[in-house]
């Protein structure tokens, strides 16, 4: 590609033709700020923070729709363009509410950084907006219409990266708003709830359905047996709000924080997810034996699993019936332990640490509860962790390493790097090689399902047999498999999904912001952890032998199928309008027939 020279606030920068000259000022070291641009993903150049001046050029110049040009000579810092981000910041915030220090974006909100980057002191303008209800109808998301700033990024995600188009803009003008088509609630949308919108909106229009006062009323409640499950991806990511680097190793920092904040024991989903090889690599392997339904589709995402019955049911058998490690350690919790310790599980409560908004909503679905209660009793974002430890007045920083507790916290390498895109296929596959062939496996790093590429293929040799494989993450390129696999122009026999662009460690629970860049660092610190642990197959766990031996008997076990293994629900256009029938036949209730009957008349 033709390369071009250009000149920025006195700095010659020379960058390929068609950069965007918000791109350009990074490589002189200049940050020109915007509240609407994601590289890539939402280039519309509406928010107008990131103006310009061009020589030669009328009026100003949005630098995040504008390409570069031989010879160009571009001001980002005149009077004329700091008047106009200014005030195109003071309308914005003309029309938004005054409560930061109650929003749960306060310390960490663009529309906030800006105003004070600016020097905004006062606002002249004044807005007569009517106050709008906020959208609590899911577990997962809120929605607060009060707070959007218009800036479309959280429509750009939903629709380019995860193709759910559960949100949009709709009506005209002053009146347009931001949110689920003739203004339903999220609930009424195809919102998988991956909070991948929350990631990127610069204020508090979308965030987390938060539960941590739920949780420490339960802390303070004497009669309650608490404990605590922490997701592989956690440890890589919730050192960040606390100042420590992206891809920080917090793991020993994070138990010690649990503790301190009155958990009664700390466990580790990073067991659970050995669990999940168990039983996930042994249903892959008779799926092969006895000719059952190809390609296994992993299980461990709920989003995926939300997007899998919203858009692709028809592919529902193809999906293994293993419940997430979330979910799987909650059942085994007040089953397998409550019986082991003694405790009455009617008395406990189980509280999931994750990267993860769905996780909320799964441990709410009204089949996960295996134990005869719900299995998992809160889930709580990273984020909403680090402002637990900050609310408790802990400085994270100085804790001492501390282990996990045992049985339940025992786990190996292959677990840890389920946070990450590409993990799950590589721990099932040290594991199903092994038990398949009876041999060891000399080289388990699986290099060829590791990175960001958004779709990864391979191939795995078992004894001649020879295992295709592919990995998907982001709704997306899950979308592109799911249709070549369905036209029949790619064939597989097991593929991973995940819901969230790079796996858990992105997920839409995790410390803000989160990008490319960031993610990588944190799947570099998850490979780190499995690198340097004793054990780095899930087979080989001692804790997870001693759960089959004394309790499960062997994977895919009745007890096993009843614990740890679910069903799925077709949620169509007509969401949960649909059910299945005593037969297990799929049907529309009469409130959706009534619906189909009236449009087919029309």
């Amino acid at each position: 590609m033709a390369l071009v020279t250009l000149t920025i606030d006195g700095k010659q920068v020379t960058v390929e033709e068609g950069t965007r000259i918000i791109e350009a000022a990074k490589e002189a070291g200049i940050e020109i700020p915007s509240l609407c641009y994601l590289k890539d993903i939402n280039e519309i150049g509406s928010c107008r923070v990131c103006v310009v001046e061009v020589e030669k050029s009328k009026g100003l110049q949005a630098a995040c729709v504008t390409d570069v040009a031989p010879g160009m000579v571009v001001h980002t810092n005149t009077p004329v363009v700091r008047a106009a981000r200014r005030l195109s910041v003071e309308m914005i915030l003309s029309d938004h509410p005054y409560e930061c220090v109650t929003c749960p974006r306060n310390l960490n909100c663009e529309l906030q950084s800006l105003a004070e980057r600016l020097g905004i002191r006062e606002v002249r303008f004044e807005s007569d907006d009517e106050i709008k209800p906020i959208d609590m109808s899911t577990p997962a998301i809120v929605r607060d219409p009060n707070k959007c700033i218009l800036c479309r990024r959280c429509v750009a995600v939903c629709e380019k990266i995860q193709t759910v188009n559960a949100i949009g803009p709709y009506g005209r003008g002053l009146s347009t708003e931001i949110g689920p088509a003739w203004g339903e609630s999220m609930s009424e949308s195809p919102c998988v709830q991956c909070g991948q919108c929350t990631l990127v909106c610069p204020v508090g229009a979308l965030y987390e359905r938060d539960y941590t006062e739920e949780v420490w009323q339960a802390i303070y409640d004497p009669d309650k047996f608490v404990i605590v499950q922490t997701a592989p991806a956690t440890r890589v990511a919730v050192g960040e709000p606390f100042g420590l680097a992206p891809g920080s190793i917090s793991t020993g920092k994070m138990v010690a924080a649990l503790r301190q904040l009155g958990f009664d024991k700390v466990f580790d989903t990073n067991f659970a997810a050995d669990v999940t090889i168990m039983e996930e690599g042994s249903e892959l392997l008779e799926r092969l034996a006895t000719g059952g339904e190809l390609p296994l589709i992993t299980s461990c995402s709920p989003g995926w699993i939300n997007f899998m019955e919203e858009f692709y049911p028809d592919l529902s058998q193809n999906v293994s019936s293993c419940k997430s490690p979330q979910q799987m350690f909650g059942a085994l919790a007040k089953t397998y332990y409550a019986e082991k310790i003694g405790i009455d599980p009617a008395n406990m409560v189980v509280v999931s640490i994750m990267p993860c908004t769905a996780k909320k909503f799964e441990c709410q679905r009204p089949e996960m509860t295996a134990s005869g209660y719900q299995d998992v009793d809160y889930v709580l974002t990273v984020r909403e962790l680090a402002d637990m430890i900050k609310e408790a007045g802990i400085d994270f920083d100085s804790l001492p390493e501390e282990e996990y507790d045992d049985p339940l916290g025992i786990s190996t390498g292959a677990a840890a790097i389920f946070g990450a895109t590409g993990g799950v296929m590589e721990a099932a596959v040290r594991t199903a090689y092994e038990i398949y062939t009876g041999k060891t496996l000399e080289k388990i790093d699986f290099e060829e399902v590791r990175g960001l590429d958004g779709v990864k293929e391979a191939s795995v040799e078992l004894d001649g047999t020879t295992l295709k494989i592919a990995v998907a993450h982001g709704l997306g390129n899950a979308r592109d498999v799911l249709d070549r696999v369905k036209s029949g122009e790619a064939e597989y026999h097991f593929i991973e999904i995940m819901s969230c662009p790079g796996g858990c460690i992105g997920g839409g629970g995790q410390p803000i912001p989160t990008n490319d860049e960031i993610r990588q660092k944190r799947i570099e610190a998850i490979y780190e952890i499995d690198k340097n642990m004793p054990l780095r197959k899930s087979h080989e766990n001692p804790a997870v032998k001693e759960l089959y031996d004394t309790f499960l008997g062997k994977p895919l076990s009745d007890k096993s199928h009843q614990l740890l293994h679910t069903s799925y629900t077709w949620r169509s256009p007509f969401g949960s309008m649909i059910y299945k029938d005593d037969q297990g036949i799929w049907a529309l209730d009469r409130v959706a027939q009534s619906q189909v009957a009236g449009e087919s008349d029309s």
